[in-house]
């Protein structure tokens, strides 16, 4: 029924509010894939769900930018540089702060602790479609 009424010239939904909520779906799926990598402990489920999100968050970029070539989704102002500026030096001393903890703490609980498994995450943020 559904697709008789699509191939029949009846609309379902406005293409624009099909396309919002699609837009929204993808924004919850790479939030939900984001968290599994961050709680995966296999290396290759990590890796998976890692690309999952990226693949997620390209997809998501394509359709935002096809969207606002249409005229279909309004920009918010844009960020002043030296706002995004001072939250990626926030970020980065947070992230120093606790990469001391763990250090601290690992050095201390045991005499035999060793280096992580996992090699430091790069940051992100010169990706386009984070911004």
């Amino acid at each position: 029924m559904y697709t008789q009424s699509l191939s029949s010239g009846g609309n379902f939904m406005q293409e624009q509010d099909l396309l919002k909520s699609i837009l929204a779906d993808l924004r919850r799926t790479s939030r939900e894939y984001t968290t599994a990598t961050t709680e995966a402990a296999c290396p290759t489920i990590r890796r998976m769900f890692s690309e999952l999100t990226n693949d997620t968050l390209r997809l998501q970029g394509e359709l935002f930018n096809l969207m606002q070539q249409n005229n279909m989704y309004a920009v918010s102002t844009k960020a002043l540089r030296q706002d995004v500026d001072k939250q990626i030096q926030s970020a980065h001393q947070v992230q120093q702060k606790c990469q001391q903890f763990i250090q601290e703490k690992n050095t201390q609980n045991s005499p035999y602790s060793q280096a992580p498994n996992v090699s430091q995450h790069q940051p992100n943020y010169g990706n386009p479609y984070y911004m």
